[in-house]
């Protein structure tokens, strides 16, 4: 662990309890809003619901670690106590809730129970391949590990991508025109946040600098906030838009569809 300013200490230590306001109090706004939400789309808001808890617990468990792995010195300079920061707890929970982020949009989606379980199979396991392949670089201290799992883990990244802009682009383009707004929208969300992820672990290849630290600890908590609680709010408002549009009368919807 490198030596920290207070300021840098300070940042991450912030930034890691500003992740536990924002999971928690996303999962108590699922929580007071599933009722505005129809029966058959509760679904995605359970997955909405369950991530942020994950995540919540986890960034608890990752906070308890950071202030246990550092201490102040005279210097006023943190330095590292001997405690080990246990960074796992961000693959673990990548692990349960990456899934089930894809998971959320995708039973928002038009798609026949066939196309629904094929299209989930594929990217449940794609999801689990690439958080796998990611954890042995990240806890390697050589380069070229690092380097090489980063590769392998860029792969079922890139699929991912594939499977949500090109293979499911004609049915969300059936989608009627609000609910295809914002369906696009946490498209392009889901995308430009997972692309923190890349570039915090690419930090990795500075290694032990008290800057490196900083880059992967903030981008990660960033890329986090986005991906799980913003994201999440976005699938509450598509399927709320899902919702109302089902009690609408014929006629309104037949407008929604050619807006």
């Amino acid at each position: 662990m490198p030596e920290l300013s207070a300021d840098q200490f300070s940042l991450i230590y912030n930034m890691l309890s500003l992740t536990i306001a924002a999971m928690f109090g996303t999962f108590a706004f699922f929580v007071l809003a599933k009722e505005n939400i129809a029966v058959k789309y509760k679904p995605a808001i359970v997955c909405s619901s369950l991530v942020v808890l994950i995540a919540g617990y986890h960034y608890f468990r990752i906070f308890q670690s950071w202030d246990d792995a550092y201490a102040i010195s005279e210097s006023g300079m943190y330095v590292a106590t001997g405690v080990p920061f246990n960074d796992a707890y961000r693959y673990v929970d990548w692990l349960l809730t990456v899934p089930l982020l894809l998971v959320e949009l995708i039973v928002l989606l038009s798609l026949t129970r066939e196309r629904m379980q094929d299209v989930l199979t594929r990217l449940v396991i794609a999801s689990v391949l690439m958080i796998a392949l990611g954890y042995p670089g990240e806890v390697s201290d050589n380069t070229g590990t690092q380097a090489l799992f980063f590769v392998l883990a860029m792969i079922p990244f890139v699929y991912i991508l594939r499977v949500l802009w090109k293979e499911l682009a004609a049915e969300i383009a059936e989608e009627d025109g609000r609910v295809k707004e914002l369906i696009e929208q946490t498209r392009m969300l889901l995308m430009i946040s997972w692309l923190f992820y890349p570039v915090a672990y690419v930090f990795n290849l500075a290694g032990g600098t008290a800057e490196a630290e900083i880059g992967v600890q903030v981008g990660y908590t960033i890329a986090d906030i986005v991906s799980k609680c913003v994201y999440g709010v976005m699938v509450y408002f598509i399927a709320r838009e899902k919702t109302m549009l089902d009690s609408a009368p014929a006629s309104a919807k037949v407008a929604t569809a050619k807006a």
